[in-house]
């Protein structure tokens, strides 16, 4: 049976709860303050706190440092956002608002209960929770719209993005180019309550710097020339939903201060007009340089900085995904046989193993161009390495050796192909399918020899020719 703790300095609610819970199998002790809790309980005894906000003394969220390995879940019934935002950045579990339902709280309870036994941490549970705002609710799982990954990295990113899409907090996303920023934008604006409005994106660094404040606030008629009628800005068209502005960074500094106003008051004014208009809209950024550094050099107002600086998700880089990349690869190929109406086609062993070993500047983009030009150019059904035009020196694992030479052993391998260094310094994809065909050319045909190597006959005869390798004489 659970063990929960409730610090609650409300009787009545406390009471409440209390009887709730047990009446629901779990075994309550409740305290009416931080102090109390500390000092009469043990607080690593319990599977769960649920603690308010706002106590007397110190603050709940207190009790997320004083329980390292107690999950806290905090309690609130003040209508900010930020301070539920700034709550989970601690490290709570989760939060609720008050006043909440009763199924609303026991299903939170059990859903992180249930995390928690499975190895869980408060950051990155292993199945992201069922998370629960007022009315709203959303599941979240390791694979979000067009987000593919189960690394760790981003399992932390998917619970974080469903953490913030139920808030109205302003969200930073940070990350190098073509690791899917835009992504983590939609994915926010598609769970939040404002899914079913636009969501507007602007790229800042695509738009000449006389135009972008026309662009994101609109003109008034005859306000600079060129400007023939009225046009509302983007802003403006955002109004109700979304509005993701990608690489802030590029921003000009007087659109910056326009910006700043813009979230300080909720209200824009077009260029050339004296009257403002309020607007209800989310902001979420996205840039791939350091904003804390260009403030720093001048080049980006810190109060803008901070005022952005609510919600940060940092998108990992591919090169640090893991598995991640044959499973974006998958998707991408599927994708790209149906754009090009092509009949499905497949990765070939040795093509897996240098997507795993390339380190992948371009990140997911990169990826994704690599699997579109492989389809374009393979003859076959199968994608094999010097189709992808990756620039790597492909040094094949002792793994990949022994199982693409089929069911030899590291002792059988060939006396000229060291272990040691087969696996650290390797040999270059052109030594080793040249090696790889003499050692094997007497005893297998060209057929057998391809679908080892998991590439095409007339890829095998291409390679040939490419290399110089003879085929054997046939026997008269």
């Amino acid at each position: 049976m659970s063990r929960i703790l409730i610090v609650e300095d409300e009787s009545i609610i406390r009471a409440a709860l209390k009887r709730l819970l047990e009446k629901n199998n779990y075994t309550v002790d409740d305290a009416a303050s931080v102090d109390e809790a500390t000092s009469e309980f043990n607080l690593n005894d319990y599977q769960l706190i649920i603690s308010d906000l706002r106590l007397p003394g110190s603050p709940g969220t207190d009790l997320i440092t004083l329980a390292s390995n107690t999950p806290v879940l905090i309690m609130t019934s003040y209508a900010s956002m930020r301070s539920a935002v700034d709550a989970m950045k601690m490290g709570a579990i989760d939060y609720i608002a008050k006043p909440f339902n009763h199924d609303e709280m026991l299903t939170t309870i059990s859903t992180i209960i249930a995390n928690a036994a499975k190895g869980s941490s408060n950051h990155t549970p292993d199945n992201a929770p069922i998370l629960h705002s007022g009315a709203h609710t959303a599941t979240t799982s390791p694979e979000q719209g067009d987000f593919v990954g189960s690394c760790e990295a981003m399992l932390s990113l998917f619970t974080r993005i469903s953490k913030v899409a139920r808030t109205d907090a302003t969200a930073l996303i940070l990350g190098e180019s073509g690791t899917g920023k835009e992504l983590a934008a939609k994915a926010i604006h598609e769970q939040s309550d404002r899914r079913t409005a636009s969501m507007i994106s602007v790229n800042c660094a695509s738009i000449p710097e006389t135009l972008i404040e026309s662009e994101l606030f609109g003109h008034e008629k005859g306000s600079f020339t060129g400007a023939n009628a009225a046009r509302s800005g983007l802003i403006e068209a955002a109004d109700g939903g979304t509005l993701f502005l990608d690489e802030i960074g590029e921003l000009p500094l007087e659109a910056q201060a326009r910006l700043l106003r813009f979230l300080q008051e909720s209200e824009i004014r077009r260029v050339g007009s004296v009257q403002s208009k309020k607007v209800n809209v989310r902001l979420i950024a996205a840039t791939h340089r350091n904003l804390k550094e260009l403030a720093k050099r001048g080049l980006f107002r810190e109060d803008l900085y901070y005022r952005l600086y609510v919600m940060e998700l940092r998108m990992p880089p591919l090169r640090e995904r893991g598995q991640d990349i044959l499973e974006l690869a998958d998707q991408f190929l599927i994708k790209a046989c149906e754009k090009m109406s092509t009949a499905p086609a497949t990765l070939s062993p040795s093509c897996r193993e240098v997507m795993l070993a390339y380190q992948w500047p371009g990140n997911v983009r990169e990826l994704e161009n690599a699997i579109e030009r492989a389809v374009i150019l393979a003859d076959d059904h199968i994608i094999t390495p010097e189709l992808l035009g990756l620039d790597i020196d492909i040094r094949p694992s002792l793994e990949t050796i022994e199982h693409t030479y089929g069911e030899r052993t590291s002792n059988q391998l060939p006396p000229d192909l060291p272990v040691q260094k087969q696996s650290r310094a390797g040999l270059s994809l052109d030594d080793y399918f040249q090696r790889f065909v003499l050692e094997n050319q007497e005893r297998m045909n060209e057929t057998d020899l391809a679908k080892k190597l998991g590439v095409s006959r007339k890829c095998l005869w291409e390679r040939r020719q490419k290399l110089g390798i003879p085929r054997k004489p046939k026997v008269s």
